[in-house]
């Protein structure tokens, strides 16, 4: 690549993602919960054409892309509007835009992480927040040897402080990687300080009031689902060699 076609570049990628910042979300009702779960796996293959210099792209190829099949795509598109174009596909750049209005990619989401063990210290080191667009403003842990302590040059408060944080920081999404037994009574707190989006790595079920918003990741979970395909394929393969 040429030093123009570099500057090109970079001047095309800054205008595409000042777009996206400035861009309001307009979250479209009625989007079945498996399409949006999809959404953010399109936002990946479109950035990665986008970064490949390429503008235009077929459902056909999004699609293996996303792993996904053409016809899942073009349904879970359809919610969002009719950005195809018979015979040629889709803009890369305009649909790029239109997925990041309504999976909050347009603005820099507040974000803190309550927990820093090994997996809520992993979590505040993952760049993927950043060029998603949430932005890590908070760290809170009860640790005395944690308190202090500077991630990213944001510094580790204590638990006490998470009223505190949350209020200056204008926090809208609350990481929850507490051990089990803590789990709750941070949530309660955090519900009560008006978050109402909450990401939880705790292995435990939290309960919360209607309007809140509880993602849950369970580590051991996925892993006991993999190793169930695993003993399958497993016991598929020996039948097959008998």
């Amino acid at each position: 690549m040429t030093a123009a076609e570099t500057r090109d570049d970079t001047v095309l990628r800054q205008a595409q993602d000042t777009a996206l910042r400035h861009l309001e979300p307009s979250p479209v009702k009625g989007i079945p919960d498996a399409t949006i779960a999809r959404l953010p796996v399109y936002l990946r293959a479109l950035n990665q054409l986008a970064e490949a210099r390429i503008s235009t792209v077929r459902s056909e190829a999004l699609a293996e892309a996303a792993g996904v099949n053409p016809a899942q795509l073009r349904k879970d598109l359809s919610y969002l509007g009719s950005y195809g174009r018979r015979g040629v596909g889709y803009d890369v750049g305009y649909l790029r835009l239109q997925i990041g209005r309504q999976v909050g990619s347009a603005h820099d989401w507040p974000v803190i992480i309550v927990g820093l063990g090994n997996l809520g210290t992993a979590l505040a080191n993952y760049s993927g927040f950043y060029s998603r667009g949430f932005q890590v403003v908070g760290l809170i842990d009860p640790a005395p040897e944690l308190v202090g302590k500077r991630i990213h040059g944001l510094a580790i408060r204590d638990l006490s402080e998470l009223e505190e944080v949350v209020a200056s920081t204008g926090a809208a999404i609350a990481v929850i990687a507490t051990p089990a037994d803590a789990a709750q009574a941070v949530a309660d707190r955090l519900v009560d300080l008006g978050v109402t989006s909450i990401l939880n790595f705790a292995p435990t079920v939290l309960v919360v009031p209607d309007g809140v918003n509880v993602r849950k990741v369970d580590l051991g979970q996925e892993l006991q689902i993999l190793a169930y395909h695993e003993q399958r394929a497993r016991a598929d393969y020996r039948g097959a060699g008998r």
